[in-house]
């Protein structure tokens, strides 16, 4: 736990210290956010810095060079899909900066980005020793296998992940926020789960690089910590899709090589309302001409109903909070 420690107070500390000049870089960079002119409330945020998950990025790196370097395969490819979707979402977003305008890569440029990483990620749990097509079931010692059905489960995981993280990144801290109380209590209940398969003999490789992974998060964590310093209300700067697709990547990929596939959307319950809350009203409009919310996601619906964005933030968070008590009772 002491390793833990000492990564989340390298990932904060890295990540404080750059933000300030990451900020100063983009602003004389002129990368700015465009902001789209039907959320009449953030229009006075158009211009501010975006592209600022850069800042838990480099933190996120200097803590695994810090603490994971001793061969350790599995928080390594965690890393990798934090910095592979991190870099399409940059691509995105310098390409709305460029063109000063709220569309970045087309549909189908995002959509092959994504699904190609995600099916190197589907191929490597299935091909993985210790992996494999295991699948836990919360609040219990039971594992499902699912075999070669792994791989496409898998890609549904990363895609509804990277694009339910980046549908909730709407406010000023609600995605970095409601991101930093997931990965607590995956910590929690993750580290509770390996003392378990230590305690009963699991192989102690498998065990060393899982710990690996748990410290690893503790250091994007932290990361986070101090970039919300600068995101929370108002913002200073904004993750933009480098961030929000970043952590949704890198909050699935360590999902998948715990095996804790199924504590994704009891954790990120707030993910999931902004992602259906999109799937519903797409689909009830094509069907009725008419909106079930004032405005998708959810988030915005609750703007146009008058709530302070401070709020709204809020309560996402402390939802998250009691939804990560709650697990972490029901499982320890």
């Amino acid at each position: 736990m002491k390793t833990s420690l000492f990564s989340f107070l390298v990932g904060f500390g890295v990540s404080v210290i750059i933000a300030p000049l990451i900020i100063k870089l983009i602003q004389k960079l002129k990368g700015g956010q465009p902001i789209l002119n039907y959320v009449e409330a953030h229009i006075n945020k158009s211009g501010t810095p975006t592209m600022g998950g850069i800042i838990f990025l480099l933190g996120s790196i200097v803590s695994f060079l810090c603490f994971s370097l001793n061969n350790n395969t599995l928080a390594l490819i965690c890393l990798m899909c934090l910095l592979g979707y991190g870099t399409l979402g940059f691509l995105d977003d310098f390409i709305k900066v460029k063109f000063k305008h709220n569309l970045g890569l087309k549909a189908y440029q995002k959509v092959i980005g994504q699904v190609g990483i995600a099916v190197l990620m589907g191929v490597f749990i299935y091909l993985n020793v210790y992996c494999g097509g295991k699948v836990l079931i919360p609040f219990s010692d039971i594992k499902w296998d699912f075999g070669y059905f792994i791989i496409p489960f898998v890609i549904f995981v990363f895609l509804a992940t990277t694009n339910a993280v980046n549908l909730t990144d709407g406010l000023d801290g609600l995605a970095g926020g409601v991101s930093l109380i997931f990965l607590i209590g995956f910590v929690v209940i993750s580290n509770h789960l390996v003392g378990n398969m230590e305690y009963i003999g699991e192989n102690p490789e498998y065990i060393r690089q899982l710990r690996n992974v748990i410290t690893l998060t503790c250091g994007v964590a932290g990361s986070i910590l101090a970039f919300l310093c600068f995101n929370s209300h108002p913002a200073r700067v904004f993750m933009g899709d480098t961030g929000s697709l970043a952590l949704g990547g890198y909050i699935a990929a360590i999902c998948s090589v715990t095996g804790m596939y199924l504590y994704l959307p009891i954790l990120g319950l707030m993910f999931v309302l902004s992602a259906v809350s999109v799937i519903l009203q797409v689909l009830y409009y094509k069907a009725t001409h008419k909106r079930i919310f004032l405005m998708a996601p959810l988030h915005h619906h609750f703007e146009k109903k008058g709530c302070y964005e401070t709020k709204i933030v809020a309560i996402y968070i402390i939802i998250t909070i009691i939804v990560s008590v709650l697990s972490i009772a029901l499982t320890i």
